[in-house]
Formats: C-alpha cells, structure tokens, sequence
C-alpha cells in the first residue's frame, strides 16, 4: 500500500530537515484535553496550538483524540503512534510539520468504556468538541431537540450513550461519582455562542436525565465561547503523494492555509495550556469575534459554495478567479453583512474582508465547493438569514443575501449548468429533496415551499414580504438565465 517508510516515531530521526518535527519527548506527557471529532479541522488547528506549547515545555496537555463514529482517522493514526502531517500550503509552496500532541485516538462506538475513561479521568482538565453544529441535537430555536431520535434513545438510560449531549452527561456523572474534579468543555464548532448553546443543550439534558447533576455541573464545570478559523480542506490521494514527495507515507495528513485565528473566552475551571503564547486570543468576551467570522467569512463562503456550485465551479479559488462572483461579494460584505457587526476589538472590518478575498483566492487551496455545501439547512439560520432579519429591521433589504438563498434553493434541485448532479448532504437532506423535487423548477413553488419550513426559516424572515419577492425573483433569474447572468443583474 505504501511506496515509502510509514510516519511512526522510530522513523522521526530519518526525516529529512525540511520537515518540521516534534521536539520534545513525547514519552513524557500526560493526557491533559480529551478530544470529541479527531477530525482534519482539529488536526489542523487547535492541535497544532497545543503542539507549539507542548514544544515550549508544557508537559500535561497531549491529546486523547475520539472518533464519534467511523473508526477511519483511528485506523490511520495509531500504526503512526499518532503522528500526522500538516501541510501548509501558500502560493510560494508548501511546509510540512509533524505533529505529536495528539497521543492517542480511539473510536467511540468500538472502545466506548475506554473512551468514557479517558474523559472522566482525573488529569482531563479539558473536554474539546469539533462535531459540526448538527451533533449538538438543537432544535429550531437552538434548544435540545428532546424528538432527536439518539436523544430519545439516551433518555431511556440503555445501552452506551449515542448522542454528543449524553456521551457528555455519561462522563460528567462518571466524574461526579469518582471525584475526579472539575472539567472545561470547549467547543470549537460554528454555532453562535458555542458554549452558551452547549451548556443549555447540556444543562437540559441532564435535566431530563440526571437531575441530581445539575449541582455539581454548576460548580465543576465551565463551557468557554470560542471562535476558529483556518481554511483546512479535505484531504486527497494528491497531499498523500505530495507526503511521498518527502520520503515517507503518512496514511492521512491534513492540508490547511497559512493563516490561522483562534479566539477564546478565558473561562477555565481546571487551568488551560498557555495558547496566547502560541498566537490564542484569550478575551473576556467572544461574541463580536464570533460574529465576525461566521457572517464575514462562512457566510461568504457558503454564498459562494451554492452559487459557484449551480455555476459547475469546484473549488472557492476556482470561483474567486470569475470576476462576477468576487464582485459579489464584495455587494455581500460591504451592503449586507458589515451593517449588522458591532465594533471588533483591534479588527479593521474592511481590513479582515480584504484579507478573506485574499485567502479565498490561494490557488493552493483546493477547497471544495461542495464540502462547504453539507448541512446547509444548519448553517444557513446563522451566517445568512440572521444578519438579513437585521438588515430588514435595520429598513433595508438584503439582496445579495437574498440571491445567495436563492442559490442554495436552486443547489436542491441537485443539478448544475453543467450537467453535472449533487447530492443534498444535509440532516434535513430528505425532506429537502422532497420540497424540491415536487416544486422543480417554478421559482415561486420552490421558494414558498422552503420558506414554509420553520426548522430554517424564522417566522418574521418567511412572511417579510420585501425579502420573499428578492429571493424568489432571484431564484427565477438563477433558474432561467443561470448564475453569471443573475449575478450581472444583481449587480446592476
């Protein structure tokens, strides 16, 4: 399978100097974070800030990586005793980094009392999260979704917990039992106010579950806001070969922009590593960052994944290169998104934009249109629909957002100018398919039909009667003419 030496820590010492590796000895750290999503993300980002500290001397923070389901990242990491590869990719070329915090992964539904274990251990101080928004089991008003089937089946107390809220309640109580201490949950997904939503998810389901628990969670442990940032596409067969290229196979590395912003509420009940010393914003408070990032940067980006899509364009350099689509959005940020943010601390607003263009357009980055596609039913509510409610109470109406709803009304019907097809990756992706497919093409079905689903659309959004003509309207130019003419119309 492998053409060179398989990465592991014997064969640390042969690398060549160009590649980055650990300096330290791994043998003598301690288990610290526990890890939930051993995803590329994680790998890429708040690993490589625990790795720098690791680096710099701190001992009792490696990382315990879980894989929630399949047991593929597992299967990769442990013949590599762990070790991966960062690719950092600019325009001049690339830089490879091995990275060592990561000490162990398991896979839950295959070592569910092992993993239970690790998180109810005394010396885990941190519980990280990076399970993408719809694990958290929210409902359409970011409650606990107490009709989610694994939140039903978790209710029940049988079997091992299925579900993020109960494999939490599950360590939380072994850790109450065994007085192990208090414990940070962190979450690093894109949600707003990402630990205020997972405390209240939590917080209910221990209700539901175990009230006697709610004591103690109130003064064991603390769940931190962050805000994430790095470009960190999927990983192909072409960065494995780019490995190779170096003198050794590593069976899953993980590919990412140069740039990288972690923003984090100082808010810890058991100590933290020093990440400010590697580059962390520690802050009191998260939410103007947050704002920023999720409207600024994701909400772009999904404009353009739905747009670029319909249009049979790849990647985000891809669309960035069509002139229509980067004037887009700049209308995007300059009318739409930059009225609703309040003031960012020692951020330029116009400043960040101009650095999210300059990222977008890396042609090193082959960040996929499509994986920025999936579960556009969670991620529209937050980057797009909410500062267009703003917008309207502010007296104007949102049409560049409007046209970036419409495309992802036009991304269901599943098929592009091109004659390519999709498929609808969502939880909602069914039901989606549906609406779609008994509308097809008629822009005012379609629309009405989508804007009748209040999991997606808030009520005073639906029946606004300015917004609704923008998105339909735009929906029939995207449907009749295609993406460049409706974006030339829209930019009249």
């Amino acid at each position: 399978m492998f053409t060179a030496p398989r990465l592991s820590a014997a064969l640390l010492p042969a690398l060549p100097g160009a590649v980055r590796r650990p300096g330290y000895d791994r043998a003598a750290l301690r288990t610290g974070i526990v890890h939930l999503g051993l995803g590329a993300f994680h790998r890429a980002h708040q690993a490589v800030y625990t790795e720098d500290r690791l680096e710099a001397g701190e001992r009792d923070w490696a990382i315990s990586g879980l894989s929630l389901r399949s047991p593929a990242v597992r299967n990769a990491l442990a013949p590599q005793d762990g070790l991966y590869t960062v690719l950092t990719r600019a325009p001049g070329g690339d830089e490879a980094r091995i990275v060592g915090s990561v000490t162990e992964a398991l896979t839950v539904p295959e070592q569910p009392e092992l993993a239970l274990r690790r998180m109810a251990a005394p010396a885990t101080r941190i519980i990280g999260l990076t399970v993408t928004e719809k694990a958290y089991c929210r409902d359409a008003g970011g409650a606990l979704d107490e009709a989610h089937p694994d939140i039903r089946a978790d209710l029940t107390g049988e079997g091992f917990p299925r579900s993020v809220p109960g494999l939490l309640a599950a360590a939380l109580r072994a850790r109450a039992d065994s007085g192990a201490g208090a414990v940070t949950l962190m979450t690093c997904d894109n949600l707003p106010d990402n630990g205020g939503t997972l405390a209240r998810v939590l917080a209910r389901f221990v209700a539901l579950r175990d009230p006697g628990l709610a004591g103690w969670m109130a003064d064991h442990v603390r769940c931190p806001a962050t805000m994430v940032d790095r470009i960190v596409p999927a990983t192909t067969e072409a960065e494995r070969e780019a490995v190779v290229a170096l003198g050794y196979a590593d069976a899953w590395p993980v590919v990412a922009e140069p740039f990288s912003q972690w923003v984090v509420e100082d808010r810890f009940a058991a100590g933290r590593p020093r990440w400010e010393e590697a580059g962390a914003l520690l802050v009191a408070e998260v939410q103007a960052f947050e704002l920023m990032k999720l409207r600024c940067l994701n909400g772009a980006h999904s404009s353009l994944a739905y747009l670029g899509a319909l249009a049979g364009i790849a990647t985000v350099s891809e669309a960035m290169a069509e002139p229509l689509l980067a004037a887009f959005l700049q209308r995007l940020w300059t009318r739409d998104i930059l009225p609703t943010l309040p003031p960012v601390p020692g951020i330029d607003l116009p400043g960040y934009t101009a650095e999210l263009e300059e990222r977008f357009r890396n042609p090193a980055i082959r960040h996929r249109l499509l994986q920025i596609a999936m579960d556009g039913s969670q991620k529209l509510p937050q980057r797009l629909l909410r500062p267009a409610a703003e917008r309207l109470a502010q007296g104007a109406v949102p049409r560049a957002i409007a046209v970036a709803v419409a495309a992802w009304m036009g991304f269901l019907l599943g098929g592009d100018e091109a004659g390519g097809s999709h498929v609808i990756d969502d939880p909602m992706g069914a039901r989606l398919a549906d609406v779609a497919r008994a509308a097809g093409r008629d822009a005012d079905a379609l629309s009405a039909a989508l804007f009748a689903l209040p999991e997606i659309f808030e009520p005073a959004l639906a029946t606004h009667a300015g917004f609704r003509a923008a998105v339909r309207d735009s929906l029939a130019l995207l449907l009749r003419d295609g993406v460049r003419p409706a974006l030339r119309a829209a930019l009249a």
